[in-house]
Parts: C-alpha cells; structure tokens; sequence
C-alpha cells in the first residue's frame, strides 16, 4: 500500500470510531511521532559526533610508555 492509501484508509475508519476512541488514537499518535523525534535527533547527534574532529589528536599520540616501563606485571 502506498503511503497515501494508508492515511486514506485511517482516515475512514477513524471517522467510524466514538471520539474517546479517535482520542487514544491521536494520543498513540503523539506518541509514536514524539518517538521517531528523538530517534532522528538521537541518528543526528551520532552523526555529528562521528564525524567529528575533537579528539583527531588521539589518532597521533605517541607512545609514551611501553610494557618494559612497568614495574611489576600481574597476570
């Protein structure tokens, strides 16, 4: 079904339904919409971060300190 049938058919049954029904149905539907917001924001904000350049530097840090540096060593 293509998005328009969709709404069109909702559209039809929701007119067959008492109001208290068609409340919970728009209530379900703030829901839903807050829902798939804040996985969009969620989507954006790891995209921003991964292709971000803050911690570049950590890429080319020298090695400081090496195994033979260790005093003692547990196992």
């Amino acid at each position: 079904m293509t998005r328009e049938s969709l709404i069109d058919k909702t559209l039809l049954t929701l007119a067959q339904l008492p109001e208290s029904k068609i409340t919970e149905v728009a209530d379900f539907a703030d829901f839903i919409f807050k829902k798939y917001e804040d996985e969009m924001l969620q989507k954006g904000i790891e995209k921003m971060v991964s292709t971000s350049k803050t911690f570049s530097y950590l890429q080319n840090e020298e090695v400081i300190y090496t195994f033979e540096d260790l005093k003692e060593s547990y196992k």
